[in-house]
């Protein structure tokens, strides 16, 4: 009996081929019924038979039925099961509220909030009983100290780093036309400065990564004339050294030579069709100090425009060593993006996106600390990057201590993404992250283009609006103690009572006196490796703690 349940289909299957070849002479129905009996029938006895899948040699035909649903399973919970609050990475409230203000829809709410407000993941602005009358609708930054001989005023959000070849030709263009209409930047990930970047005008952050895509040589090491003669491009307005990303950090990368077009590998200048590595580090500096005369060749290279750093902050020290490294050589980045663990990519290890590197919120406390803890914040400007979508979310950011804040997914969506999580397949539906010619043809550069300024222009107004209601005229004005943190339902405190937040040179002083002494002791401008042993540290200090008491 168990046996024919399990079977029932192929079962079913045979008995109306049987009926449709008994009716053959009296009717042209047997004809449609055997179209689609013999192919259950076959499939039945393909799965009996087969010894790949377990389920399907016990379920023949209907097992696949479960496959099917599996297939379904996240086009049904994103559009029929998922609350407003609850998709992920990206909930249908967070989509929705950039698709809206792309296609320059209303993006006001009706009848209160939907959020939890007794939940501890709860946060708000605290906000002045004498509003700011001309808060700035349209804030900048200028980025470059001292060394730098042409500064840039960067807007307070701008496009992240996302390659050409990630990302498709048409979706390099619309972002490129959004950056030029909306006057912000786009920064050009480490796939290289393709033509696509350059054809609209819009502002250019050329990326350099561990592969040097686009200024190295046939070994793949850096090649300063190759990186100049881009570099002085006058579109180019900054440059940037990755040093790691978010979503994989110290993972490195690899675009499998099937991706490797003649186009892609001639931006990246590699051969084509052969698979393109990304190193998990740097060949061109091994040590703090030489990161930081690295840089500074850029600067110079470049003609003298503002370079930075990227990186997803990892062990603490590590943070602590770049600033001491400032301070040894007397070389200052312009700049340094902190990358958030949380940030996206188009593919990455599973372990790597849910469990390695330090998310937003502490790699910028620490950042920050590090900076303003050694005395050289008001040398090098800081920015953060990591599901920024928001003006509360650009408000949060700066309150801590970014100066700005970069924003790649939001991006995407401006331009069409809807989320499939297709990217590392290279089936995009909407074109943005795919080589697909047919796909890339849904996706025109100059519609969407037009929507990523937009959304651009519609939530720099609302963090006016909330810059505004907080009685402050620029977002840089933001401080820790602006933002509250709900820890309990009974209890929300500021920022500044939740993480730690040192004060100018402190770290020069009495790093003793501070959360990060161990850190910062351990912190070794000459290596990357810690200078002490932290537990051998914190066993002898706790060895003097006891005899003191004692």
């Amino acid at each position: 009996m168990n046996s024919l349940k399990r079977n029932i289909l192929p079962l079913a299957a045979l008995l109306l081929t049987i009926i449709a070849l008994t009716l053959a002479p009296l009717s042209l129905w047997w004809l449609l019924i055997l179209v689609l009996s013999l192919p259950v029938l076959g499939l039945g006895i393909y799965d009996y038979f087969q010894t790949r899948w377990t389920i399907t040699r016990n379920y023949p035909v209907a097992a696949r039925l479960r496959w099917l649903f599996y297939d379904l399973r996240p086009f049904l919970r994103a559009y029929i099961v998922e609350g407003d609050l609850e998709g992920k990475p990206y909930s249908y409230e967070a989509r929705n509220l950039v698709h809206e203000r792309a296609r320059g829809e209303t993006d006001t709410h009706p009848f209160g909030t939907e959020r939890d407000v007794e939940s501890e993941e709860y946060k708000w602005v605290n906000h002045s009983i004498a509003p700011e009358s001309d808060a700035d609708t349209d804030p900048r930054v200028l980025v470059g100290n001292a060394q730098c001989d042409k500064p840039y005023s960067a807007s307070v959000l701008n496009i992240s780093a996302m390659s050409f070849g990630a990302l498709s030709a048409n979706a390099i263009e619309a972002l490129n036309i959004g950056a030029k209409q909306g006057g912000f930047y786009h920064d050009t990930g480490e796939g290289g400065l393709s033509p696509y970047h350059a054809k609209h005008g819009g502002d250019i952050v050329w990326e350099l990564g561990s592969g040097y895509f686009g200024a190295r040589d046939d070994n793949g090491n850096f090649e300063p004339k190759l990186f100049a003669d881009q570099a002085q491009h006058d579109q180019v307005k900054m440059t940037e050294i990755k040093l790691s990303q978010g979503a994989k950090p110290g993972h490195g990368g690899l675009l499998p030579a099937a991706k490797v077009t003649e186009e892609i590998a001639k931006t990246r200048k590699v051969p084509a069709h052969e698979d393109c590595l990304s190193p998990r580090g740097h060949s061109a500096f091994s040590t703090p100090c030489e990161m930081m005369e690295f840089a500074a060749k850029m600067r110079d290279l470049s003609g003298g425009k503002p370079v930075g750093l990227k990186l997803c902050i990892g062990q603490p020290h590590e943070a602590f060593a770049l600033v001491k490294a400032m301070q040894k050589t007397g070389i200052f980045p312009d700049f340094i993006v902190v990358d958030g663990g949380e940030g996206g990519t188009g593919a990455a290890p599973l372990e790597l996106s849910d469990r390695v590197g330090m998310p937003l919120i502490d790699g910028l406390v620490i950042m920050r600390n590090a900076l303003v803890g050694a005395g050289v914040k008001d040398k090098v400007r800081l920015a953060a990057s990591g599901k920024v979508y928001s003006g509360f979310g650009l408000a949060h950011n700066m309150a801590i201590g970014a100066d700005w804040c970069n924003a790649a997914r939001a991006f995407m969506f401006s331009i069409g993404c809807i989320q499939a999580q297709r990217c590392h397949l290279g089936t995009c539906p909407t074109g943005i992250t795919t080589q697909d010619a047919a796909r890339q043809r849904g996706l025109v550069p100059q519609v969407q283009g037009e929507r990523a300024a937009r959304f651009h222009k519609k939530t720099l107004a609302a963090l006016s609006d909330i810059v505004a209601s907080a009685g402050l005229k620029h977002p840089t004005d933001l401080q820790p103690h602006h933002i509250v943190h709900r820890i309990g339902v009974t209890q929300g405190r500021t920022i500044d009572k939740v993480y730690p937040f040192l004060p100018p040179g402190v770290l020069n002083d009495d790093p003793d006196s501070t959360d990060y002494a161990d850190w910062w002791h351990a912190a070794d401008p000459d290596s990357f490796k810690p200078k002490t042993d932290l537990v051998s540290r914190r066993a002898s200090l706790k060895h003097h703690s006891d005899l003191k008491e004692a």
